[in-house]
């Protein structure tokens, strides 16, 4: 048996068209865009539900609010050493730092820079036995963390110790005295 031709004014049916897949990049694109723009819409109405009419509020100045201590000096940190000779070295660590670096000579004549053996006498008080032990240990350390001087003052006034190494040195020296429980 034969088919039935089909009527000759009858559509021709094809294949649907097959359209190519547009690459990777352009599909993220798109949806980034979509997305961007369900976020601001969501943005929108949480700032629309959430919205609330303040009063009017003058803007008040910082300055009228807050007061400031009229010592802005930072406070005192107290001497983590129970020893007298760590907490000399500890106490004459944070001369140095207050003071400044001094180079040549015990004390500067302007400014009040002190040099490491200063900053110890400082520290000990007018106790020349505790400066003594202080300054002998403080060379030793100094020996052992900077290599080869022969006192402290040669190392205080080496060109290339910085102030920043004095003040290692008195610190480092301090930690050493208090395991030694000096």
């Amino acid at each position: 048996m034969s088919t039935p031709a089909a009527p000759v004014d009858a559509p021709r049916r094809h294949a649907p068209a097959t359209t190519p897949a547009l690459p990777l990049e352009t599909r993220l694109a798109a949806v980034e865009a979509f997305m961007d723009h369900r976020l601001a819409e969501a943005a929108a109405a949480v700032d629309v539900n959430t919205a609330v009419r303040l009063p009017d509020i003058t803007p008040v100045a910082l300055a009228d609010v807050v007061e400031f201590p009229v010592d802005t000096r930072p406070a005192t940190v107290p001497c983590p050493y129970p020893t007298p000779i760590a907490s000399t070295l500890w106490a004459a660590a944070r001369v140095l730092e207050e003071r400044g670096h001094n180079r040549g000579s015990l004390r500067a004549d302007t400014g009040g820079a002190v040099c490491l053996l200063g900053a110890l006498r400082t520290a000990a008080g007018g106790n020349r036995g505790l400066e003594t032990d202080a300054a002998a240990l403080l060379l030793d350390v100094i020996r052992r963390d900077f290599g080869n001087h022969d006192t402290v003052p040669s190392f205080n006034d080496d060109r290339r110790t910085s102030p920043a190494d004095a003040v290692r040195a008195l610190d480092s020296a301090a930690r050493h005295a208090d395991a030694r429980t000096l």
